[in-house]
């Protein structure tokens, strides 16, 4: 049995469209992918604002355009999801997709939007490990997946609730409705699932990820940005978690979900049965440390800790928006003011990706008033 295979490719300002497309090529692309099906982008928008390290670049977003277009992969539409704290709209503006989307024709959808995307139930035929628990009325996903290849686009970043997050964390925004904080507590076994899921809904599965800019500390916000200089890909979603989680400093296995994924054969989570192509990663250690923030401690007494009881009442009942408002108020109106604005603000004094961001044109007038 062939290793999994995981690209990995050093890149630069000045090359970085090309290199998205030897990246994913070194991870053999049309061999994951059904060319005759429509193609999701799945970008990853953590947070409207435009945190380095926190969501999809618009780099990494135009070059997969670009190679999955070579490819023949013409007919390809992206899809957005809110969370708690963020919106898609602000989010796909203030990170400069709009004008590479609507250069390339790619049209947008939401799943979010009840008069854009429709869910429907689903039944699987895999064994859930939590979903039929969280959602004892029946699993719903959005009826527009059904038989498209995805192609997840997160970044290299560590997670307050998963230690690190990537393409596997990425399925969980576009499978599960805005009632998906229910699943924290079985946070691991639910992203098993959903790749249970997605194996059986989509045609094809392949994963970009970006690590220009990683993500060090309480992610997958309130982070230290750091410049890295590297792309990912790989047809493996267990696989490229595992080798984005050993290079961040992680052991891949001892972090639940991969490890769980692992064992139930829905890829490789050993970094002894990865191929590694591209460059050697071996001696790769960035030594990142996960830590907490207020929004992280509080969830870790409810969702882990003494105060798991009240889970029920606090997150099934209306007072879940108090909760909701809290994380909104803290991300927007606390943490980023008053350090992640500095935190940007240092890091465009040397990073040269940010300088590229910059070149990005941002949304136009009539894209900015939507």
């Amino acid at each position: 049995m062939a290793k999994a295979r995981v690209s990995v490719y050093k890149t630069k300002p000045e090359t970085v469209l090309e290199d998205v497309g030897r990246t994913m090529e070194l991870a053999e692309v049309r061999r994951h992918l059904d060319p005759g099906a429509t193609t999701i982008l799945k970008d990853n928008i953590s947070w409207h604002f435009p945190f380095p390290g926190a969501n999809t670049t618009p780099w990494q977003l135009e070059g997969t355009i670009l190679k999955l277009r070579a490819d023949g992969f013409k007919d390809q539409v992206c899809v957005q999801n809110n969370t708690v704290v963020t919106d898609p709209k602000k989010g796909e503006r203030l990170n400069r997709y709009l004008p590479v989307l609507d250069k390339y024709d790619v049209p947008v959808r939401y799943n979010c939007f009840a008069d854009d995307l429709k869910w429907i139930r689903y039944e699987p035929k895999g064994k859930m490990l939590a979903l039929h628990k969280i959602y004892p009325e029946g699993i719903t996903i959005p009826e527009f997946f059904l038989g498209k290849n995805i192609v997840h686009l997160p970044t290299v970043k560590c997670h307050i609730y998963t230690t690190t997050t990537g393409a596997m964390k990425n399925a969980f925004g576009g499978l599960l409705n805005t009632r998906r904080h229910y699943t924290h507590s079985w946070i691991h076994e639910t992203l098993v699932d959903l790749l249970t899921i997605q194996k059986e809904i989509h045609s094809g599965l392949f994963a970009v990820k970006d690590g220009t800019t990683c993500g060090n500390g309480p992610g997958p916000r309130t982070m230290i940005p750091v410049e890295k200089d590297f792309l990912m890909a790989s047809g493996d979603q267990v696989a490229i978690d595992a080798v984005a989680a050993k290079i961040m400093g992680f052991d891949p296995m001892s972090i639940k979900y991969i490890r769980l994924a692992h064992e139930a054969g829905l890829g490789c989570g050993d970094p002894r049965d990865i191929e590694v192509v591209g460059e050697d990663v071996s001696s790769w250690n960035f030594r990142f440390t996960v830590g907490d923030n207020a929004v992280s401690r509080f969830g870790d007494l409810v969702w882990f800790g003494p105060l798991h009881w009240m889970q029920k009442l606090l997150f099934r009942t209306p007072l879940v928006y108090f909760f909701v408002f809290g994380s909104y108020f803290y991300h927007d109106f606390a943490w980023y003011p008053t350090i992640g604005k500095r935190r940007i603000e240092q890091y465009k004094k040397t990073s040269k990706w940010m300088r590229l961001f910059e070149q990005y044109p941002e949304a136009s007038p009539l894209e900015k008033a939507a």
